[in-house]
């Protein structure tokens, strides 16, 4: 069963360009199959060593190869976007409403989707503009909160984007590991820009 991610009359804006905290320009934009190499190479460059000092090795080991691996069929969702800086692609993200996993779907909540950034763009607000995208085009759909399965050492991220820990769960990774994620919910509403 392929699953549906996104609500039957989504139409997402083909580009939106954001200012990120460094005061530069980077251009948010749909992601499409063409991307699915540079996503791939660009969640290679960033989980490894983002995530190393929240998880013990083993457990990093185990998940990692599962992790960074693009999902197609969310990337060319049309809710799932690629953060751009002089033609290279240095985060990705989306949302999607169904719950990842499951594909169960709860009315007014969306799921924040396959988040990251380039290691030396960390911090720099890459991440908080595609966020913003995923929020304004989810609330186009109706939507009314957001849900992320994070990492641990990405809560902090999505406490800066309003969301609250709810619970702390293990994710499935084969038939023998699990992931520890941290579940995270929020209303879903447009951010004043910083100065």
């Amino acid at each position: 069963m392929q699953e549906t991610f996104l609500a039957p009359d989504f139409e997402p804006a083909a580009h939106w360009e954001t200012a990120n905290a460094g005061g530069c320009r980077v251009h948010v934009r749909v992601a499409d199959n063409r991307d699915l190499k540079d996503i791939d190479a660009l969640l290679k460059r960033s989980y490894p060593g983002l995530m190393q000092p929240a998880y013990a090795p083993d457990v990093l080991a185990r998940a990692l190869p599962w992790m960074m691996q693009a999902n197609p069929e969310l990337v060319t969702s049309g809710s799932y976007y690629v953060a751009e800086k002089d033609g290279a692609i240095i985060g990705c993200g989306g949302w999607t409403c169904t719950a990842p996993g499951t594909g169960a779907t709860t009315e007014g909540l969306v799921h924040a989707r396959h988040f990251a950034v380039d290691p030396i763009c960390a911090q720099t607000g890459v991440g908080r503009a595609i966020f913003e995208r995923c929020v304004m085009d989810a609330l186009a759909t109706g939507a009314t909160r957001i849900q992320a399965l994070s990492s641990l050492n990405a809560e902090p991220f999505y406490e800066r984007m309003g969301l609250r820990r709810f619970d702390l769960i293990e994710v499935p990774f084969g038939s023998d590991a699990g992931f520890p994620v941290v579940l995270m919910e929020g209303p879903l509403k447009v951010r004043e820009t910083r100065a």
